[in-house]
């Protein structure tokens, strides 16, 4: 809890603290710090399996899939913030996922992404203070955020922006390409 705090802490400060100091768990329950990805691009997507941008999920492998290979991880995390669209457990989810859209890319457990219970994560992602250009609220369900190697944020992509869209193909292959 002690370093969830102080990470929290350095987001309230203005210190550029990338995403690799935050910890989440995996969709079977095991704690993990997102500095198991250091150097890698990540794309962080709040998901959620009985939202109109589900079948995003099918995209989000296909991308995965494509880039892995050259860099590129997807991080999937599921929220139960919006209309109940994510009431499932983590067993469910994680069935649904593999089964309907056969997802391979690492998935976290459900968080939420907003409000008073807000993760320390998402808190850092939508913070203003620390990611003037990019922060703001999540307003719905498959919001993007693309982290650059050295794990701070490079961009956001509202829900309706697919991931497979040139504009988000572009981003995450510019980020490839810096080493």
């Amino acid at each position: 809890m002690l370093f969830l705090l102080g990470t929290t802490l350095a987001a309230y400060a203005g210190t550029a603290t990338p995403v690799y100091n935050y910890k989440l768990k995996t969709i079977d329950g095991q704690p993990t710090s997102l500095a198991t990805y250091k150097g890698k691009v990540l794309l962080v997507v709040n998901v959620a399996s009985a939202c109109g941008f589900t079948p995003q999920y099918a995209a989000l492998e296909a991308v995965y899939e494509k880039y892995k290979d050259k860099g590129l991880v997807i991080v999937g995390v599921p929220a139960n913030n919006f209309a109940n669209q994510e009431s499932g457990t983590e067993a469910e989810i994680k069935t649904f996922c593999s089964r309907k859209y056969h997802v391979t890319f690492p998935m976290m457990s459900k968080v939420s992404v907003v409000g008073a219970d807000q993760t320390p994560l998402y808190h850092y992602l939508t913070d203003k203070t620390t990611n003037p250009s990019l922060g703001g609220d999540i307003k719905w369900n498959f919001t993007k955020f693309l982290i650059a190697r050295n794990g701070t944020p490079v961009d956001r992509f509202e829900p309706a922006t697919k991931p497979d869209s040139p504009e988000v193909i572009a981003a995450i292959e510019s980020e490839l390409n810096k080493k």
